[in-house]
């Protein structure tokens, strides 16, 4: 039975690729030091439908304490169950939070990385699989996005931590033969969400009758992209790649205004939108080039972006009682 190590196990991305792995049989332990940058509810209400499978084992460690890491390491060692594959989902993520602290981006998302990086070394874990974003292209490149596209002028600390984690992957590819998969992710929304994210905000602003914020003229536009898919994907990036940077995203790009209709439609009630003025870390589009992910994993996305937002609405209004309460700033 294979054992993989996933951080950020009770995060949006990290608790479904979890559930996904552990229902295809394998061992999955799972790290997250369970922060409050955002509502904690939402990551106790992830870690709950998977707490309790037999072949998941859970601890509230920080990637950024060195020491407890390479103690699970040695642990796990010792009881000869040793990590086939480092799954790092662990991240501080949100372009205008980064704005406000790059401190704790550059601890999480680039030392963080480096801690997990210098002991699969150690221990000769064979498989490294990076969450990074879409952020890095800016603003500056074509769309749709291609992997190779320049991603030297990040718009944010949040994309400049993730530039450097990369950075940092192709350096113990190329030193130690780590094979690594790095994923840019493309604006991954879905049940139990990140309440930073437009689509959970637009539905419980709208739900609950508040003014709905919109920044700029609403019609920038996001290559919305669904959980599971992202998570399928994820499991697909554990293949032997040698180092390759692949985007995920749903090659659909959704106009902002478009979602929100869809949001009111199947709520059946109207948003008070209160727009409000663009931020300068945000862009004004994204676009994710899928075709690597189809040449190298065999992936495309499945679920489309009307029958995403369905799902969303349908959770959160099941888990109306708790999640109208969740701050979404």
């Amino acid at each position: 039975m294979t054992t993989y190590l996933v951080t950020g196990a009770a995060g949006f991305i990290g608790s479904k690729v979890t559930e996904l792995l552990l229902a295809d049989g394998h061992t999955v332990v799972g790290v997250d030091n369970m922060n409050d940058a955002y509502d904690v509810r939402l990551k106790e209400w992830r870690l709950a439908q998977i707490a309790n499978h037999p072949n998941f084992e859970f601890h509230r460690l920080d990637i950024c304490d060195q020491s407890a890491l390479a103690g699970l390491f040695t642990q796990h060692a010792a009881r000869n169950t040793p990590f086939v594959a480092i799954i790092n989902l662990a991240a501080r993520a949100g372009v205008r939070q980064s704005v406000e602290n790059p401190w704790v981006y550059i601890e999480t998302n680039t030392t963080g990385t480096l801690n997990l990086l210098e002991l699969a070394r150690q221990h000769g874990v064979p498989k490294f699989v990076l969450a990074s974003t879409s952020s890095l292209y800016g603003q500056h490149n074509p769309m749709p996005y291609r992997e190779d596209a320049d991603t030297n002028q990040p718009l944010s600390p949040y994309a400049a931590s993730k530039k450097a984690a990369e950075a940092l992957c192709y350096t113990y590819h190329y030193l130690y033969g780590i094979d690594v998969t790095v994923f840019r992710y493309f604006t991954v929304y879905g049940p139990g969400g990140r309440p930073d994210m437009s689509l959970f905000r637009f539905v419980q602003w709208t739900a609950e009758g508040r003014p709905v914020l919109v920044f700029g003229d609403g019609q920038q536009s996001r290559d919305f992209t669904y959980v599971d898919d992202i998570a399928r994907g994820t499991i697909a990036g554990l293949k032997h790649v040698g180092y390759e940077v692949i985007n995920l995203g749903s090659d659909q790009p959704v106009v902002l205004m478009d979602a929100l209709h869809t949001v009111e439609r199947l709520l059946g009630q109207a948003a008070r939108i209160d727009f409000q003025p663009m931020h300068r870390a945000d862009v004004p589009a994204t676009w994710a080039d899928i075709s690597k992910a189809e040449r190298l994993l065999g992936w495309r996305p499945q679920v489309t972006t009307d029958e995403g937002i369905r799902r969303l609405v349908a959770w959160y209004q099941a888990n109306r009682a708790w999640a109208r309460e969740v701050a979404t700033g």
